[in-house]
C-alpha cells in the first residue's frame, strides 16, 4: 500500500518515543503518575537495610535498562549507575538513596511493609521506608522515563545513581571509593531531592549554602568497680559518672559554643546495671552530635573526650572507652547552582510553590559528592498534602517526622511534583 510522504512523516512523529515537544515535564508527570505510583508501592512494601538493598537495586537497574540506559551494578557494594547518553553536552548526576530503616511500620496503609529482617547484630527487626527513599527512587525512575522519551529537549549524559546505605552515612563514600567519578564520567553537577514531612505537597524548598549538619555518633563506656548497692563506698559507680557526664556535656553547647552557631549533643541511649541492689562495673552511653563547620565539629568531639575523662578522674575510675563512628559531613548546596535551578522550579511549579527553607540539624551523605569537587544541590520535596497538615494542626498535632513509624507521604502528589521539578532542572542544565 502506498502512503503519501506527508502522511509518512506524520506517522513517524506520532510513533517516535523521542518527539514530544509540547509534552512538558509537568504534563508528562500528571499523565504517568499512576504508573509510577505502582512502582512506589512496590518499593514501599519491600524495604531493605543499608548495604543489603539487593532487590531494590535490582529493580532500579531493571527499570533503567528497560529504557535503553547503560547500567552498571555493584558499585560500592550495592550501588547502581545508569548512563543515558544523548550526544555532546554536560554530564548531570541525579542521585537517589536506596535503603530503609529498622522501624516497624504503623501507618495502616494497605501496602504497608510487613518485612522482618536481621539487623547487623542478628536481631529481628521490622523494616520501613520511614525516610521517603521509596519516593526518591520512584522520582528518579520517572525522570529517567521522561528524559528517555524526550531526547529532542536536551543534549549530554544523564547519570542516574542509586546509592546504598545513606542511613548509616557510608554509601556515598563506598561508591566514590569504587570509582564513581573515575570509572564513570565525572558530572558537572549533582542533584537530589529529599521528602519533607512538614512541607505541603506541590511545593519544594531550597536553600543555598549549608542545609544539613555534620553528624557523628559517639559510644562511651564509663568504667567502675562493681559491688553491693548497700555498700557504695566499696565500689566506683559508673552510673553516677555517666549521670555527671550527661549533664556536663550540655555545657559544651551552653558555655563553650557560640549561641550563633547551631550545635546539638543528644544522649540517645544509656545502659548500666542488672538489678536494683547491684552496682555494675560499666555503663554505656550512645550519643549523636550535630554541628556545622569543621572547627565546631572538632571542638565538640574533643570536648566530649575531655568531659568523659574528667568524669572518670573525679570518681577515681579507670579511663573510659570513647569511640567515634558514622561520621557524615555537613551538606552544603552550591550557591551558583541553586541560583541557576530555582528559577526553573518557579517556572514549572509557580513562584508560590518554591519556598526558601531553613537549615536542618539532620544529616545526609550526599555531602560527600560536593566534597569530592562536584557542585551539588539537594532540594526538599513537600510530601504531606495541605488538607492533612491542616487537619493535624486543628487537632493540635504535629506531623509525624521522618523516621517515625507513623510517617507516610501523599505519594501521588509528591511524586508528580518531584518528577516535574527534577526533570525540568535536568532539561534546563542540558538544554540544546
Amino acid at each position: 500500500m502506498r502512503i503519501h510522504s506527508a502522511a509518512l512523516l506524520t506517522l513517524f512523529f506520532a510513533c517516535s518515543p523521542s518527539v514530544h515537544s509540547a509534552d512538558t515535564a509537568a504534563d508528562w508527570s500528571k499523565q504517568h503518575v499512576d504508573e509510577l505510583l505502582t512502582v512506589y508501592k512496590d518499593f514501599h512494601s519491600n524495604p531493605e537495610l543499608s548495604f543489603r538493598e539487593e532487590r531494590t537495586a535490582a529493580k532500579l537497574a531493571a527499570e533503567l535498562k528497560s529504557l535503553g540506559i547503560e547500567v552498571t551494578t555493584g558499585v560500592g557494594q550495592m550501588g547502581v549507575v545508569g548512563l543515558l547518553k544523548n550526544g555532546d553536552g554536560p554530564v548531570i548526576m541525579i542521585r537517589t538513596d536506596l535503603d530503609a530503616l529498622p522501624v516497624v511500620e504503623a501507618t495502616g496503609l494497605p501496602f504497608a511493609s510487613k518485612v522482618i529482617a536481621k539487623d547487623p547484630k542478628g536481631n529481628d527487626v521490622g523494616l520501613m521506608h520511614a525516610c521517603g527513599h521509596d519516593v526518591h527512587i520512584t522520582c528518579q525512575i520517572g525522570v529517567a522515563r521522561y528524559l528517555a522519551t524526550h531526547k529532542e529537549s536536551w543534549r549530554g549524559t544523564a547519570m542516574f545513581v542509586g546509592q546504598p546505605a545513606e542511613e548509616v552515612g557510608n554509601g556515598a563514600q563506598a561508591m566514590l571509593k569504587d570509582g564513581l567519578f573515575t570509572r564513570f564520567p565525572r558530572p558537572k553537577y549533582a542533584l537530589a531531592l529529599h521528602v519533607d514531612a512538614s512541607l505541603p505537597t506541590g511545593q519544594v524548598g531550597y536553600r543555598a549554602g549549608y542545609i544539613l549538619a555534620n553528624v557523628d555518633s559517639v559510644d562511651i563506656v564509663m568504667k567502675g568497680k562493681g559491688g553491693h548497692g548497700a555498700f557504695p563506698h566499696t565500689t566506683i559507680d559508673p552510673i553516677v559518672q555517666a549521670a555527671h557526664l550527661i549533664v556536663d556535656l550540655q555545657s559544651l553547647i551552653s558555655r563553650e559554643n557560640s549561641p550563633f552557631e547551631p550545635a546539638v549533643i543528644t544522649v540517645g541511649s544509656i545502659h548500666g546495671g542488672t538489678k536494683h541492689n547491684i552496682i555494675s562495673d560499666s555503663c554505656r552511653l550512645q550519643l549523636t552530635v550535630r554541628s556545622y563547620g569543621p572547627e565546631i565539629r572538632e571542638r565538640l568531639l574533643s570536648g566530649i573526650k575531655r568531659k568523659a575523662k574528667a568524669a572518670a578522674i573525679s570518681a577515681n575510675a579507670p579511663e573510659p572507652i570513647i569511640e567515634f563512628s558514622d561520621a557524615t559531613p555537613a551538606t552544603r548546596n552550591d550557591e551558583a547552582l541553586v541560583e541557576r535551578v530555582v528559577p526553573v522550579f518557579k517556572r514549572v511549579l509557580g513562584d508560590k510553590n518554591v519556598i526558601p527553607s531553613e537549615p536542618s540539624m539532620g544529616g545526609e551523605d550526599f555531602s560527600e559528592y560536593g566534597l569530592a569537587g562536584v557542585p551539588i544541590f539537594m532540594f526538599r520535596l513537600g510530601s504531606v498534602n495541605a488538607e492533612r497538615l491542616a487537619e493535624m494542626k486543628k487537632d493540635g498535632k504535629t506531623p509525624p517526622s521522618l523516621h517515625s513509624p507513623f510517617y507516610y507521604p501523599d505519594a501521588k502528589e509528591a511524586i508528580t511534583t518531584g518528577v516535574t521539578a527534577m526533570a525540568a532542572a535536568l532539561v534546563d542544565l542540558m538544554a540544546k
